[in-house]
């Protein structure tokens, strides 16, 4: 299909038609994608609300978790949830159980932020590529703070930030998530890797395509060795610009990357509508396993609707990930598939803890 292709006559049995993904069979292709909501507890743990609030979620095809930090070095936010300890493992349980439990399937985001973090959210220097700053503020537990200095690695000390991903997805099957996605997106560490502006190294961890994508390659291949291919999937944002990262050679970046990926088996790639049509359209006939489609910019102006669902399956897409619109819609799936109104998220709770604005949307009320 061309970009002038009208990717209509798509109708519901196309969105809401089953999808074998990796292991799992899903009902639909609507997933849940990952969203940050700083509700975890202390020292990283998982709550009885998050198991509430994904709980809801369930009828999703996929749900993908908020980053969760594969280390205390990783982590970028405050608020946000571990795989690094045993504690941590022990308080997800609950989570995958409740999803299990209404039926759901629940996949871990492994998010390490390299650069973007603080000290005062972790008490260590951040670490990313090259001791370049992100460009803005960060989150610490006092309030946004201008981002600080990075540590840069040694290339000694890469492999060990590359496999942290996989000792958190080790410890993710432990707690009963059904896979993870790696976040190789937004700005974060393995983004960071991949651009052309963060990654000054001179290594073999930088300069050329070939060097910029190995810190990524790396980190799944660790994973696969872990949990299996159909275990794992990975998240990227093309051209994304988050944080202050630049790529200058987009299509040729992620074509070379996808070509080193391909061979492992992975469960989906899952792309975010970061750069123009053509490029991500080149880059859906370039993977040939399965891709999940983020339609709508991550914090745009706007959040994902049904017609932005159906274009991307007409352009090639085999799942598709709504954020936003899955705060305040639970049962998002149910919503589309018959066409009733969306509510409208409250953007003041996105971020400020507590159960209102998160597990306090009802379902859809039907008159009488």
């Amino acid at each position: 299909m061309t970009l002038t292709d009208t990717p209509a006559q798509i109708g519901s049995e196309t969105l809401f038609t089953g999808y074998r993904l990796g292991g799992l069979t899903l009902p639909n292709r609507v997933v849940m994608a990952p969203m940050t909501r700083v509700r975890a507890a202390d020292g990283g743990l998982a709550t009885p609300s998050m198991a509430t609030y994904y709980a809801q979620r369930a009828t999703a095809g996929l749900i993908v978790t908020e980053g969760v930090q594969p280390s205390l070095i990783g982590q970028s936010n405050p608020g946000t949830p571990g795989l690094y300890t045993d504690e941590q493992v022990a308080s997800w349980r609950p989570v995958t159980a409740a999803v299990h439990a209404n039926g759901g399937r629940i996949f871990a985001q492994i998010m390490h932020g390299g650069r973007v973090s603080h000290p005062d959210t972790t008490g260590l220097v951040p670490v990313g590529p090259s001791a370049v700053p992100a460009v803005g503020e960060v989150f610490t537990p006092t309030g946004p703070q201008t981002a600080p200095m990075p540590r840069a690695l040694e290339t000694a000390e890469v492999p060990e930030h590359a496999r942290s991903y996989a000792s958190a997805a080790r410890r993710a099957v432990d707690a009963g998530f059904d896979g993870v996605e790696l976040h190789g997106a937004n700005g974060y560490l393995i983004s960071q890797f991949l651009s052309s502006n963060a990654n000054l190294r001179t290594d073999l961890y930088g300069g050329s395509v070939a060097n910029r994508i190995r810190f990524a390659v790396e980190a799944v291949e660790a994973t696969v060795a872990a949990v299996g291919a159909e275990r794992t999937g990975i998240r990227l944002s093309p051209g994304g610009a988050f944080w202050g990262v630049q790529e200058d050679d987009v299509a040729e970046l992620y074509a070379a990357l996808l070509g080193e990926l391909a061979p492992l088996g992975l469960a989906y790639v899952h792309l975010e509508a970061t750069v123009d049509d053509e490029v991500l359209v080149g880059l859906r006939r370039a993977w040939p396993g399965a891709l999940i489609m983020n339609p709508v910019l991550p914090m745009g102006a706007r959040r994902a609707e049904r017609p932005d669902a159906d274009r991307w399956i007409g352009l090639g897409a085999d799942l598709i990930s709504f954020g936003r619109a899955f705060i305040a819609n639970p049962d998002l799936v149910e919503r589309l598939r018959a066409g009733l109104p969306l509510a409208a998220e409250d953007a003041a709770t996105y971020f400020q803890g507590g159960d209102a604005g998160y597990v306090t949307y009802p379902a859809y009320q039907h008159a009488g």
